[in-house]
């Protein structure tokens, strides 16, 4: 199975590859657009200003190709502002369009007397099932480090919420589509389970296609 760590200079690596190296995959790390074409997975991280990611994937050419895996049904693992690039549009910095995968927007995080970024350990309260939330209880602490969060338009793919000021999306799992507001590769043995489980995901989605697809090679064969 092949699966890709994103690079456009806007997400910790280091820290997302040493996770996934832990769950026992060995990730591509690269920013070319073409490689997304021959990959199973990828993971999606990014730390910063959303607007500033965006502008830093449409420099490489990233922002179709990264539409298209989604669309394609692959799995697509999005990490901290991972999460908010998939909504439609931020009001980050001046605002900027985002991917559009999910319909939404992201917000700034309201001024309630709390410290703005959300820093620190916060718990998820789960809404949801999927696979990549097997094994994890509601309730779970994870590693937050935010000013902005990801608000889309449908509940349907909300599978974890958080409190800080407010209720927000801090999970969001629908089909092929897995992201996290938290750090999972920060977040001790319960990030490192939701990595593990997505793991599982890709793999078994990656055996499923490729049974579809020798069955049809065999189909077409002269004489089948």
């Amino acid at each position: 199975m092949k699966l890709i760590v994103v690079d456009y200079e806007s997400g910790n690596l280091r820290s997302v590859t040493r996770a996934l190296e832990t769950c026992g995959i060995s990730p591509v790390i690269t920013g070319e657009a073409g490689e997304l074409r021959g990959a199973d997975a990828l993971v999606l991280p990014g730390v910063g200003s959303g607007p500033a990611a965006m502008a830093a994937l449409a420099a490489r050419g990233l922002v179709e190709p990264l539409r298209e895996f989604a669309a394609a049904g692959k799995p697509f693992l999005g990490v901290c502002l991972g999460l908010q690039l998939l909504l439609g549009r931020t009001e980050e910095d001046g605002g900027a369009d985002c991917l559009g995968i999910v319909p939404g927007r992201v917000v700034r995080l309201p001024e309630t007397g709390r410290k703005i970024p959300h820093m620190g350990w916060n718990s998820v309260e789960l809404s949801g099932q999927h696979s990549a939330l097997q094994g994890i209880d509601s309730g779970s602490y994870f590693y937050f480090v935010h000013s902005y969060y990801a608000a889309p338009d449908s509940a349907d793919g909300v599978a974890g919420a958080t409190e800080y000021g407010q209720r927000f999306c801090s999970i969001y799992a629908r089909g092929n589509l897995v992201a996290t507001q938290f750090h999972p590769e920060k977040s001790g043995a319960v990030g490192l389970r939701i990595y593990r489980n997505f793991i599982a995901m890709a793999a078994q989605m990656a055996q499923t296609a490729g049974r579809k697809s020798a069955a049809s090679a065999a189909a077409s064969r002269p004489g089948a």
